[in-house]
């Protein structure tokens, strides 16, 4: 049996003070769910720009490399690209957002600075090409932290909401349940003892 659920004034208190952290819990609930929510709509947004960007630069980037393929060759510009190192300065951090980490993906732009070919044996084609390699490299960096972050948020905001729901659905009603309940049969005791009280008064104003 709950003993909280006795008709005590110390219950009474004890299920008031739950009720009231409850409610405050519910409330930091929503105030967080609302900032998630905003901050995961600034990352759709920003999803879809860069992946706007990665589009178009994609297209330019294939159109500059069909343009090298035709003019130095397609063998000599297959040789040039084993020449190109493989990116291994990516990093990862995080930030909280509300205990939720984001990931933050940074990388060396260092060795993008300078090809790994020589100009005078290539056209000005390649150099369009791999430049806009690079920002197509860049973007997706961008994106991939963009969307991880947007896939941790919505994970976070599922828990929040659910939490929240169960705080407004659940445990709310139940102390609000149980407050009226205890207050309601103090109250009868209170009456209960009065009457008895005025019983016993009349009877000793009839004996005296």
């Amino acid at each position: 049996m709950d003993t909280t659920a006795f008709p005590t004034k110390g219950n009474l208190i004890l299920a008031k003070n739950s009720l009231a952290l409850s409610r405050q819990g519910y409330e930091l609930m929503d105030r967080k769910r609302n900032i998630l929510i905003r901050e995961l709509m600034q990352l759709i947004d920003q999803a879809k720009d860069i992946q706007s960007q990665i589009d178009t630069t994609f297209t330019e980037a294939y159109r500059a490399l069909q343009k090298a393929n035709m003019e130095i060759g397609i063998n000599n510009v297959q040789t040039i690209s084993f020449t190109v190192p493989v990116e291994d300065s990516i990093r990862i951090k995080t930030r909280s957002i509300m205990g939720t980490e984001i990931p933050l993906v940074e990388h060396s732009k260092d060795d993008d600075r300078h090809p790994t070919y020589a100009f005078y044996s290539t056209k000005e084609s390649l150099d369009q090409a791999r430049l806009a390699f690079l920002k197509v490299k860049e973007l997706t960096i961008r994106l991939s932290s963009v969307e991880n972050s947007a896939y941790r948020l919505a994970a976070n905001i599922k828990k929040t909401q659910k939490r929240a729901n169960a705080l407004k659905n659940i445990t709310i009603p139940h102390y609000e349940e149980l407050v009226r309940d205890i207050s309601n049969a103090l109250e009868e005791k209170e009456r209960e003892e009065f009457t008895r009280l005025k019983v016993i008064k009349r009877m000793k104003m009839k004996k005296g």
